[in-house]
């Protein structure tokens, strides 16, 4: 069962269906707007349509005509708190905004449905389709792995694949590695408390901004001089708070910081250490701190053997020069890996640069400018639905 041929007949209605999605992006675990226009593109299909109970989730279930194991194929839904600066004639303008794709993930995740739903009796197995919202940060794939995703068939996914569009690669050529492939996301939060008081009088003080920034550098040597760089970290302060006067010491100072590892040993470290870095800093300054490392997303492991699998798939369809490995892991987070924790499966990287941008100019996703070629989502909905159909056989 090949797909490839019948990408062109549904991408008109596909565009369509993204740009509608674009128009009005939403954030977070409920996207009632998104949910309703996803609802609507699977009518008449023959799928086994549930919704989800503390998320705006879409779980759909097509039964082959043959008996057979399960595939999932997922599609995440949310957008981003970004003002949009696209000037595209579909540009947003709730003030949130689609900027790291996911309205082709959806829509091209809807494409699969329709392919694999149009050679229904020669699937031998099932394909259950996983409409997420929530994975900017929030961890959608975990509330939906609570409500019973996984089940949803009566057995078990053998098998979990997903694509993400990438604004900085060429339109059509995927990319993809076994092994590691995206890090682990996870959240420090360190507070330091002293004693404030006036500004012109800091000796009457146990001033503890001083002692924040002390910690930044320290957080910044520890990248440097307690990892090894074969299992490397990143480690980037984003936040600092501290007083509302500029002339009063405040009582207490906090960072936030993003931490990023390749590996569930150095987060174990890390865990450990980090807190106790920031204790034993403030307290040679007389200060005492709070600090936690808060884990988000579990590392994104590619299965080996699907991964090869998916490389023969999708070399088979596009040709060799459109299939790349990626040389090295990426250092953003998906909680897609969630899903590989329980389910053997693939995460793909497929570019979307338009034509129109250049390799050098080309903004990373997540930007207010950024810009993607919907006319990818023909190959994203092939890609998926031969995966699928593919395993099954």
């Amino acid at each position: 069962m090949e797909f490839l041929g019948e990408g062109a007949a549904v991408l008109p209605g596909l565009v369509e269906l993204r740009r509608v999605l674009h128009r009005e992006p939403e954030v977070g675990l409920m996207l009632p707007r998104t949910q309703s226009v996803v609802l609507d593109a699977l009518a008449g299909l023959p799928l086994e349509v549930t919704t989800g109970q503390e998320l705006t989730s879409v779980v759909a279930v097509l039964r082959g005509g043959q008996p057979g194991p399960t595939v999932l194929l997922r599609g995440d839904m949310d957008a981003l708190p970004v003002v949009e600066e696209t000037g595209l004639e579909y540009a947003a303008e709730n003030g949130n905004m689609h900027a790291c794709g996911h309205d082709l993930h959806t829509a091209g995740l809807v494409g699969a449905a329709q392919l694999l739903s149009a050679r229904r009796e020669e699937l031998k197995g099932n394909v259950l389709f996983m409409f997420q919202p929530g994975e900017e940060g929030l961890g959608g794939a975990g509330y939906m792995l609570r409500e019973g995703l996984l089940d949803a068939t009566g057995d078990k996914p053998i098998a979990a694949y997903a694509l993400h569009v990438w604004a900085q690669a060429a339109r059509g050529v995927f990319q993809l590695r076994p092994g590691t492939t995206m890090a682990s996301s996870n959240q420090l939060h360190i507070t330091v408390r002293g004693k404030g008081g006036h500004g012109s009088m800091p000796d009457r003080t146990v001033d503890p901004v001083p002692v924040v920034a002390e910690i930044v550098l320290a957080l910044q040597a520890y990248a440097t001089r307690r990892v090894s760089v074969f299992d490397p970290v990143v480690i980037t302060v984003t936040q600092l708070e501290a007083g509302v006067a500029i002339n009063v010491i405040p009582n207490t100072a906090r960072l936030g910081a993003t931490v990023r590892t390749l590996s569930d040993a150095m987060l174990d470290q890390l865990t450990r250490e980090l807190p106790a870095l920031a204790e034993r800093i403030a307290a040679a300054h007389g200060c005492t701190a709070d600090a936690r490392l808060d884990p988000q997303y579990p590392v994104t492991v590619n299965d080996v053997a699907r991964t090869a699998e998916t490389f023969e798939v999708l070399t088979g369809l596009f040709g060799a020069d459109r299939v790349q490995g990626l040389d090295n892991p990426l250092m953003g987070a998906e909680d897609f890996s969630m899903v590989l924790k329980e389910v053997p499966g693939t995460f793909v990287m497929v570019g979307a640069r338009p034509d129109d941008v250049s390799a050098a100019e080309a903004p990373s996703n997540h930007s207010s400018i950024v810009r993607f070629d919907d006319a990818v989502l023909g190959d994203q909905a092939v890609a998926l639905a031969q995966l699928a159909a593919g395993h099954l056989a």
